[in-house]
């Protein structure tokens, strides 16, 4: 199930808001200038099936984004739990960042966790399958995709280099608690 909590960024162990539901988290991410959708396949997705069947299944909506933000390209990336790089991968975007073009991810399968930090709020929200979020460029955050990571995912991108991690050198995301999918 989705999630959101709102912490001030001086206090990562009280959440002054946390929810579950889809329109709060839609309308309170939209404040910040962060969209959340929720997507359903055109067809069933089966466990493994390959990019070209995982795309066509969102063709309607992957355009539609597409065509708002002037996406050129789309992929879909995938990782298990077994994957002998994961704690590398994780490693990758544990720290806050930014990034010089929007990050836009369709959850296909599986969940994550991004974390914005904007003004003197932290937003942690887990998305899962079905989820779409889109993190305007610039817009400081971090993503953990748990010690056991497993999800599918569609990236959209405006530019090839457009998606590089510009780190901030802070230590604000060692504050806040890390992923763990299913803990509440």
């Amino acid at each position: 199930m989705s999630r959101l909590r709102i912490f001030a960024d001086d206090a990562p162990d009280t959440a002054l808001l946390d929810t579950s539901e889809g329109d709060t988290i839609a309308s309170e991410l939209g404040k910040i200038g962060v969209t959340f959708e929720r997507w359903q396949a055109s067809r069933p997705i089966a466990a493994g099936a390959p990019q070209d069947e995982v795309l066509s299944a969102y063709r309607e909506d992957i355009d539609r984004i597409s065509a708002e933000r002037g996406f050129t390209a789309v992929d879909v990336v995938s990782i298990a739990p077994d994957n002998p790089k994961r704690e590398q991968m994780r490693a990758t975007f544990l720290d806050e960042h930014f990034h010089k073009e929007d990050e836009v991810r369709f959850f296909v399968a599986g969940s994550g966790l991004f974390t914005l930090h904007v003004d003197d709020r932290v937003y942690e929200i887990e998305c899962v399958k079905d989820d779409l979020i889109a993190v305007p460029d610039g817009t400081t955050h971090w993503f953990d995709m748990g010690p056991e990571p497993e999800f599918v995912a569609i990236r959209f991108f405006q530019q090839p280099d457009g998606w590089i991690g510009h780190f901030t050198g802070t230590d604000i995301a060692t504050k806040f608690p890390r992923y763990e999918k299913g803990a509440r």
